[in-house]
């Protein structure tokens, strides 16, 4: 059996899709239940304003929607372009957005503006590399040319079938071409974002299908409550409309103040991405000697390494709190249940 599963299910009316690791929760889709695009939606935009001493601009999305691009130079008022939702759209914000606009799917990443084809530096067989290129450019060859368009060929690919490459590959290619040569010129949503069914046979290209999704509502309480088990210690995560605060407690003295600071770190991940959390995250942790916090640090730095939300240590407070940025890429789940 398979140690790493994906659920797909529904939650209501919505889809919904669960990650397991040794039966374990740990990744969780929903789709929202409101109007606001998410993450990697395409939109012909017109922009608006800028915002002065920060490179920004402001951009009309169309059907009364407001973009925010944070780097925007070059860009004038009345510009049009095409951008991409690049995080999750808080209600009664500007929903941000890139003008790096990427296609992306199972096996492959259609890239504009970045021509050539290339293969994840994550696949290492020198081999294997070869393959996947040779698949490229022959499907490439009998595909419309557009000049511009690149390809990442991703690291999903590592022993799939060719023609299950080839046939992404072509579908990807001819969505980005399609998209790219629309003739509109107002503002207007070109392509939605992945439901979280398709997102979750995406990214999760290395999870065997399972149907135990009872199981997966079962394990989603606990995240409901800002209470976490950490064995001897207890984390309590909250969010408030600034940052997430994490405690965190132990009765043990001395030595027991770091480890309960490293049981936190192996597990907060998974808290975050499941509770969908991000933004500035302040740690108020367990008394340790300030000796100790390059040990802290490391294992930090190493437990988010394969978390594929970006999230960077920033450093510590004068009153001893770990400051953490993490980008804000999901809805959090408090918001979605």
């Amino acid at each position: 059996m398979n140690d790493v599963q994906m659920v797909l299910g529904q939650f209501g009316e919505r889809a919904a899709a669960a990650r397991l690791v040794g039966g374990l929760l740990d990744d969780l889709l929903i789709d929202a239940n409101d109007d606001r695009p998410g993450p990697g939606a395409i939109f012909r935009a017109t922009c608006d304003r800028p915002v002065k001493g920060q490179g920004g601009m402001f951009m009309k999305l169309g059907g009364g929607l407001t973009g925010f691009h944070r780097n925007a130079r070059g860009l004038e008022p009345g510009q049009s372009l095409l951008v991409q939702v690049s995080g999750a759209a808080e209600a009664g914000k500007a929903v941000p957005v890139t003008d790096r606009v990427l296609f992306k799917s199972r096996y492959c990443i259609v890239t504009p503006g970045a021509p050539g084809v290339n293969v994840a530096r994550a696949l290492k067989d020198e081999a294997e590399r070869d393959r996947l290129l040779e698949i490229a450019h022959e499907t490439l060859a009998d595909l419309p040319a557009a000049e511009g368009l690149g390809v990442i060929l991703r690291s999903a690919c590592d022993g799939a079938e060719a023609e299950a490459v080839a046939e992404d590959l072509a579908a990807t290619w001819d969505l980005a071409v399609k998209v790219l040569g629309d003739p509109g010129h107002e503002p207007e949503l070109l392509l939605d974002a992945p439901d979280a069914h398709d997102l979750a046979w995406r990214e999760w290209a290395d999870a065997a299908p399972s149907d135990d999704w009872a199981g997966v509502l079962d394990q989603l309480d606990a995240f409901r409550r800002p209470e976490v088990s950490l064995g001897a210690a207890t984390a309590f995560i909250e969010r408030t409309r600034a940052l997430v605060a994490v405690d965190v407690n132990t009765p043990e003295g001395g030595a027991g103040g770091l480890k309960a600071n490293l049981a936190l770190v192996r597990e907060l991940p998974r808290q975050l991405r499941l509770r969908g959390l991000g933004g500035q995250i302040v740690l108020d942790l367990a008394p340790m000697p300030k000796r100790d916090r390059q040990t802290f640090e490391a294992a930090l730095r190493g437990a988010f390494k394969s978390d594929p939300v970006e999230t960077s240590f920033i450093g510590w407070t004068p009153l001893g709190h770990a400051e953490l940025t993490r980008r804000r890429e999901r809805r959090p789940l408090e918001e979605l249940l």
